[in-house]
């Protein structure tokens, strides 16, 4: 009896082994199971205005697998429908800053899981074709704002002599003075310091005054004493005025100048 029972303990002990053992294999199938490489879910995405100048910034998607992950990035240049990719030098960071060499072509972000178990990429779809930056308004020449510098504007910009004035509005015959005003402006803007020289055609009615300067509103104002040779004809209706505009130091034929012709009233009677 008593050896049949040593034998029975011998049996259950052996059994508790075994069932020890089974739960620790089973165990140890377990936690292997649950370990695994990054897998994606969703895939990355690249936020902002795809136009040079602008920051681009990429999302790393959605992954599952062993924690902890981490993420590394790769910037792609593309073509304009998305494919032909090459890696950007250096461009391994969350954002990244659109260049001149990006105008024309689409970007994507290549994102790189990793974890204790393994890595895995995902690559983001293209952005939309990456577009110039406006350019800015120049602050010089014509297209800055009124009134405009006649030193700031030059060639193949031109200066424009508008519809003058004259004081008296009618020459008469009895009239001994008049003064011509002119405006000169570049894209219908006023220009300042411009030099308005103007003299009456056929010559020697009125006498020639130097050049004068345009003001801040554009205008160039000139005055003229009669002489003997006006009235150029005995029926003469219309005064004509031969005007010209042209920056400092230029030659008056060339670079900015412009010139005109423009007539005014003329009443003999008196």
């Amino acid at each position: 009896m008593n050896r049949d029972k040593g034998r029975l303990v011998f049996v259950a002990a052996g059994s508790i082994l075994l069932l020890l053992a089974a739960i620790a294999a089973f165990a140890g199938k377990g936690t292997a199971a649950a370990q695994a490489a990054p897998r994606n879910v969703t895939p990355p995405t690249i936020s902002g205005t795809p136009q040079e100048g602008q920051t681009l910034t990429a999302s790393t998607g959605t992954w599952t697998g062993t924690a902890p992950i981490t993420y590394t990035y790769q910037w792609l240049r593309c073509g304009r429908n998305g494919g032909s990719c090459s890696e950007i030098s250096g461009a391994i960071g969350r954002t990244y800053v659109l260049k001149r060499v990006d105008v024309g072509t689409t970007l994507r972000v290549r994102v790189t899981a990793r974890n204790p178990d393994g890595s895995t990429r995902a690559t983001s779809v293209p952005t939309a074709v990456v577009r110039r930056a406006p350019q800015a308004p120049p602050t010089t020449g014509c297209a800055a704002n009124a009134p405009l510098q006649v030193g700031n504007i030059s060639a193949p910009e031109r200066l424009e002599v508008n519809q003058g004035d004259i004081s008296p509005g009618i020459v008469r015959r009895s009239t001994q003075t008049i003064t011509v005003r002119f405006r000169v402006t570049c894209r219908g803007k006023a220009v300042q310091g411009a030099l308005v020289y103007a003299t009456a055609v056929p010559f020697n009615q009125f006498t020639v005054p130097a050049e004068q300067p345009t003001g801040a509103d554009g205008v160039g104002q000139l005055s003229m004493t009669q002489l003997s040779g006006f009235p150029a004809a005995a029926r003469q209706q219309l005064l004509v005025i031969f005007a010209r505009a042209r920056k400092p130091g230029e030659n008056a034929l060339g670079g900015t100048s412009t010139r005109r012709l423009v007539s005014f009233p003329v009443d003999l009677r008196r």
